[in-house]
């Protein structure tokens, strides 16, 4: 009996290895005969198995077959929303969770980088004393209730002690000078040297700015983990780290992925998006412009952020959606009120001083230079990144950030624009010069008799502070440019933004300032004497630092529309918008002469992802028949035909080759192609097939009811669900 139940099982399983398979794109399978009531067998087998469609890590994804899933889910709720009141609720939810999912983005991503804010003002002041009112307050909320009116002497608000003054008793001197350094440095290493610990003990892929992955996600590749929970955490922690120890880094690339990271968070409680990677996509291009939106106060210039900078795939329906997830994210923002100011942007400008056609000579120089200076940064940090990851320096990343971090503090303490944030340094550039300003860059030598209104202060020569200013700031444009390019891409978050953004307002100063004072002392000059008359208020060096602000910006990332709507937003300038539109196309032309590539694509080619921008330009000459394969000297393709396997052919198949996928044709002599198998997808379905025709041999192997010429009688086993359609077949003489 044993004998003849091996015998049978033998002959079952040679029958089901020989079992034809049908690869067909588009049609419906053959139907059988009926089971115990239960339906047919090919009807069963031919719904998608669980493990069909579920994309491995480091893969890229189907765009069509996730169109054609959700076209099939959008076509079962119609159908069931006409069988009960019920179903038609379930409709109506499923069509509004797309806008719950970006209300509950706003509200989180609003909400994190308030906080965010909020704990980098009072860590980065806490390297340089404590608030005595209470030590939660930060340099400025200290002293917000001091009677001081000038702002050298507001810092000196009695609620305010420096370490010197706390520990030794001794606000001022050279004792006091050095353990306020001391205090500084030590503070800035224990920040990175925690940020960077718990990146690497926790979260790896909260390290850097995030913004080249989310691209390549974007995109339709898979990186699992990189915007999950633990890395949302992480990342909110270390980016706090990371921006208070000094470190020439901004939050706003940060920002970007945390926002996508509650995106990613908020797709997993509904199923439309979970189990739909092409519809998950459209929540996280929308994040992203929710991440903009509270990174600058920007929520407009988010939008066009995410259309024109990191998204592949961008429907109209993701347009609205993506306005509304940065409203809502900009109006939490504003409910927290992170700058104290009652405002949304970050810098803010209180003069609207006209600009003239002459001034547009210098906006473009510095365009120029920012284009320039994009260009090295992009070549100097890949090449020092490149050098990281292909040596022993890649080992030590604590090691390396902990150098870079005690090198950045031992530098910028003793200059006082390298030693403040560089966010309070670009809105002290940005900032004109008014009659109540004590800093050196407004030291101006005023007119006793002047009598004019404090909005209205005429051009006046330069005084000894401005002079030294200038000094401190060509040192500060060196130092900033050196370091950025050594601390972007470290195993910290990094964004680049405001780091960019700081070389470009330094140098537009200093011009602002220098063409200032030519247009004072050489007003009979041609190019001053038609519109800067003595006595008027003709130029203003803050204009140049917003120019020289975007023109760095724009030459690092290749921003253009988005990048003007962003400054006008961050400062508030509507009156300036030519001069930034001038300056970012100059330093786009200028940098793509150098290179047609961003510092975010420089970085996704150097990870070597699978990123195919549609902004590439392809000039080739070749032919498809000059790449066709195979040649006649070479054996032919691995193929799966239509409908002239069996089971064993495509398991011998997948067996003897590696190939990740396999065309199907018609037939081998005509290769006339209908499609595309993926590997992935063709292993757990012939597995399927195999467990649950055995099964049911099992079941009734010693039955009348079915009998092994019952079971043969299924014509074939149909695998049309794991054929993708997004293959386009082209003739031989198309160009490519």
């Amino acid at each position: 009996m044993q004998d003849e139940n091996q015998s049978q099982r033998k002959m079952n399983g040679a029958a089901q290895r020989r079992q034809p398979i049908h690869f067909e794109k588009g049609s419906r399978m053959a139907t059988g005969g009926e089971m115990n009531g239960s339906g047919n067998l090919l009807d069963f087998l031919g719904e998608a198995v669980p493990e069909v469609g579920m994309y491995e890590d480091f893969h890229t994804i189907d765009w069509l077959r996730e169109k054609s899933r959700d076209t099939d889910r959008h076509r079962k709720i119609t159908s069931r929303s006409k069988e009960s009141l019920w179903e038609r609720i379930k409709g109506l939810l499923d069509a509004w969770s797309g806008w719950v999912v970006m209300l509950l983005i706003g509200l989180l991503a609003g909400t994190l980088a308030g906080v965010i804010d909020l704990a980098v003002d009072w860590m980065t002041d806490l390297k340089e004393g404590v608030c005595l009112a209470g030590f939660w307050f930060s340099h400025e909320q200290c002293c917000w209730t001091s009677n001081e009116t000038t702002f050298e002497d507001r810092d000196k608000c009695p609620q305010w002690k420096s370490w010197s003054e706390l520990l030794a008793g001794q606000p001022e001197g050279a004792s006091a000078y050095i353990l306020n350094y001391l205090i500084y440095v030590l503070w800035a290493l224990i920040f990175a040297f925690l940020g960077v610990s718990l990146v690497k003990m926790f979260a790896p892929y909260a390290c850097g700015s995030g913004i080249p992955e989310i691209k390549t996600i974007l995109s339709g590749f898979i990186i699992r983990g990189y915007l999950g929970k633990w890395t949302l955490l992480i990342k909110t922690v270390t980016l706090v780290l990371a921006v208070s120890s000094g470190l020439s880094l901004g939050k706003e690339g940060p920002l970007v992925h945390v926002a996508c990271c509650c995106g990613n968070l908020f797709c997993c409680l509904f199923s439309k998006y979970s189990k739909n990677e092409g519809k998950r996509r459209e929540v996280l291009s929308a994040a992203a412009a929710a991440g903009v939106s509270v990174a600058f106060g920007a929520p407009i210039g988010g939008v066009l952020f995410s259309l024109e900078e990191v998204s592949y795939y961008f429907p109209l329906k993701t347009l609205w959606r993506s306005f509304f997830a940065a409203l809502v994210a900009a109006f939490t923002l504003r409910s927290i009120n992170p700058f104290g100011n009652s405002r949304l942007v970050l810098f803010y400008v209180e003069y609207h001083t006209p600009w003239y056609m002459a001034e547009l000579v210098p906006f473009i120089l510095l365009g120029v230079f920012g284009g320039l200076w994009g260009t090295l940064f992009i070549r100097g940090n890949i090449a020092w990144c490149r050098k990281r990851k292909n040596t022993r320096l890649g080992r030590y990343p604590v090691l390396e950030v902990i150098l870079v971090t005690a090198i950045t503090a031992i530098f910028a303490f003793p200059n006082q624009y390298t030693r403040q944030s560089t966010s309070e340094l670009i809105s002290e550039l940005f900032n004109d010069c008014g009659a109540l300003e004590s800093s050196q860059l407004c030291d101006y030598i005023n007119d006793p008799n002047m009598t004019r209104p404090v909005d209205d202060i005429p051009d006046r020569p330069a005084g000894p502070g401005v002079y030294a200013a200038i000094w401190q700031l060509a040192l500060a444009l060196v130092f900033k440019i050196v370091i950025t390019i050594f601390t972007f891409g470290m195993k910290i978050p990094s964004g680049l933004f405001i780091p960019s953004m700081a070389v470009g307002a330094i140098a537009g100063r200093m011009v602002g300032i220098g063409v200032e004072q030519m247009a004072y002392h050489h007003h009979d000059w041609f190019i001053f004497r038609s519109w800067c008359r003595p006595g008027a208020d003709c130029v203003t060096p803050g204009l140049y630092a917003m120019v020289g602000a975007a023109a760095c910006l724009g030459g690092v990332t290749r921003m253009t529309v988005s990048l003007v709507v962003i400054m006008f937003e961050l400062t508030g300038g509507l009156e300036y918008i030519v001069p930034l539109m001038a300056a970012a196309v100059t330093s786009k032309w200028v940098a793509d002469a150098f290179g047609k590539v961003g510092i975010y694509e420089a970085h996704i080619h150097l990870n070597g992802y699978p990123f195919l921008d549609s902004k590439d330009e392809f000039r080739h000459r070749t032919l498809a028949t000059d790449v066709m394969r195979p040649r006649r000297t070479e054996p032919p393709l691995s193929v799966l035909t239509q409908g002239s396997m069996t089971v064993e052919d495509v398991e011998t198949l997948i067996k003897d080759t590696d190939y990740n996928g396999f065309p199907v044709v018609v037939t081998k002599e005509s290769e006339r192609l209908i499609g595309f198998v993926q590997r992935r997808d063709l292993i757990p379905a012939i597995s399927e097939f195999s467990s649950l025709v055995h099964v049911i041999i099992t079941l009734h192997g010693f039955s009348p009811e079915l009998s092994l010429i019952d079971l043969l009688r299924f014509e074939c086993f149909t695998l049309r669900r794991v054929v993708g359609a997004g293959l386009e077949p082209c003739s031989r003489h198309s160009w490519q």
